[in-house]
């Protein structure tokens, strides 16, 4: 089957798909679009079918059918998105309710959208809501700073204090004892454009989850040492050989809720 179909009788030759094609893969010919070059250069974004305000194009990488037409998105006016995006906060402590799987699915639905590299995608979620497995996470990462104290590593030496409290109090300091853990993981050999795939990923997570409830937290520490290759984290997670942790986010729902919109450093910009 051709990469692309097209209505003849809806076609109104606007143009707008060979336009918005990031790869040149649509041309405008005599007869409307058509395919140039090899089909294996679409990337499958979609953005022909998407655009077409006739419903007269069909690609087979993103077919017309699977598509929902947006009909008047809402769009937040420029204070109430700021607002939104201010109101983020990184949450800490959790209630000790868990979170449904069904909600966590309702969450990753929402991050597999994000932008990514030539639409390259690739990254897959593990997740984990076992209390004793997120508690053995826990004491594998902290044994793994302590390791990186012991050997002097100076960004871990700032942590020495974080892993005594650890051991006298048994304060969770790395998933801070939420309900379940997110893992963005990827192929080995699709780093490191993987990595960044996932964060955006993450992101998106990060900035839907409070639209049903969840607060999160970037789990820093636990990524750093996954992503290290430390074995007995790796054995905790029991991944595919082939696949590496890329990110990991801690998910529940938040003990507090904030009253004030925090500020930052100053904005610095630079012109050219």
């Amino acid at each position: 089957m051709e990469l692309i179909q097209v209505n003849q009788e809806k076609c109104i030759r606007c143009g707008f798909c060979a336009d918005v094609c990031p790869r040149s893969v649509i041309n405008m010919g005599n007869q409307g679009p058509e395919v140039i070059g090899t089909e294996e250069r679409c990337i499958a974004c979609g953005h022909c079918v998407a655009v077409c305000p006739q419903d007269a194009l069909d690609n087979v990488k993103t077919p017309l059918a699977q598509q929902l037409p947006i009909g008047k998105a809402p769009v937040l006016d420029a204070d109430t998105a700021c607002h939104f995006l201010r109101a983020r906060r990184s949450i800490r402590r959790y209630k000790k309710d868990g979170v449904s799987r069904e909600k966590i699915l309702k969450l990753l639905d929402i991050a597999r959208l994000a932008p990514t590299g030539s639409n390259a995608q690739g990254v897959a979620y593990h997740v984990i809501d076992n209390a004793d497995i997120l508690r053995k996470i826990t004491a594998a990462t902290v044994n793994w700073i302590d390791e990186q104290v012991q050997k002097g590593s100076p960004w871990a030496l700032p942590y020495a204090s974080s892993v005594d409290n650890y051991r006298k109090t048994g304060q969770d300091i790395i998933l801070r004892d939420a309900p379940c853990l997110v893992v963005a993981i990827t192929e080995k050999n699709f780093l490191p454009r993987g990595r960044d795939n996932s964060h955006f990923s993450l992101t998106y997570a990060e900035l839907y989850a409070p639209a049903i409830a969840l607060g999160t937290c970037w789990a820093g520490f636990f990524e750093t040492c996954a992503s290290a290759g430390y074995r007995p984290m790796l054995s905790l997670l029991n991944l595919p050989e082939d696949m590496i942790v890329t990110g990991g986010l801690m998910v529940g729902y938040p003990q507090y809720s904030y009253k004030r919109l925090v500020d930052r450093n100053p904005l610095q910009v630079t012109w050219q």
